[in-house]
């Protein structure tokens, strides 16, 4: 495949975060990959732990004003954005005052606020998707790391599958030592089933609180690909990779470089 565009759907991005192996790998990829000359958009939620004062974030109003309807009730998306300097790497922050506080925390909302994973997880995503659309912007990849972003292949392949925006992008989820604070609310499917998905769409979802596995499986059930970003990933969230049969980059611990050239080169062979 010809590479030009790469779309970064982000759960933590160093600096806005504390530095972890999560947001450390998310800024170093994505910097290196734009190094490379290759197109980006990277996107993160906008947490109340991110001060936009110190860290120059600034609305985009031809981007804000859209609505997302989540179990049957409007809630409007906010598009700030910034840029990381000396690198020039422009990162969208998805901004909802009803997930995401707006004054400064002390600890995500993720974990503050954990009942509400569920919605925030569908309204990050469809935030991610619906304003790359509205940027008329086409991506050839889409990387999605962390649980946060897991629902983004179910998204991309069910609900977008025939929008030219996404139809032919290849889907890569990140894999990361992780898990969830508390499992998923129990009609979380329910909730997915108001943009049309099927119970067999979300059959690890279904009746149940779902767990990071769960959502690891709904995630891996509809990607074209996978990444381990960190020698912590669990024994049963490697079994789901090798029983799905899809390409898989396993972990190798190497500097920068190295990294951002193993990452290309998957991307290519994709």
């Amino acid at each position: 495949m010809d590479l030009n565009k790469v779309l970064f759907i982000s759960q933590e991005i160093s600096p806005y975060l504390p530095d972890s192996e999560m947001s450390t790998a998310s800024r170093m990829l994505a910097q290196g990959i734009q190094e490379k000359g290759i197109e980006l958009r990277t996107f993160m939620p906008k947490y109340g732990f991110v001060n936009e004062r110190t860290k120059q974030l600034h609305e985009v109003n031809r981007l804000s004003g859209m609505n997302l309807i989540i179990d049957d009730t409007d809630h409007p998306l906010v598009i700030k954005v910034a840029t990381l300097q000396p690198a020039r790497l422009q990162v969208y922050f998805i901004y909802n005052e009803d997930y995401f506080t707006p004054v400064i925390a002390n600890d995500l909302e993720t974990n503050t606020h954990p009942d509400d994973n569920d919605e925030r997880s569908i309204f990050y995503v469809k935030g991610v998707l619906e304003t790359v659309k509205k940027l008329r912007w086409i991506p050839d990849v889409i990387q999605c790391s962390g649980w946060l972003t897991a629902l983004a292949p179910l998204y991309i392949k069910k609900f977008y599958s025939d929008d030219p925006s996404y139809r032919d992008a290849k889907v890569v989820m990140m894999l990361f030592d992780e898990n969830l604070v508390a499992p998923f609310n129990e009609k979380m499917a329910e909730k997915l089933m108001y943009d049309g998905f099927t119970s067999d769409d979300l059959a690890p979802l279904v009746d149940k609180q779902a767990s990071y596995l769960d959502l690891m499986k709904l995630a891996i059930d509809n990607c074209d690909a996978v990444m381990q970003c960190s020698a912590g990933v669990g024994d049963d969230v490697l079994n789901l990779v090798k029983e799905s049969g899809l390409p898989f980059l396993e972990y190798k611990e190497c500097d920068q470089a190295e990294a951002v050239s193993r990452c290309m080169e998957f991307y290519q062979s994709l």
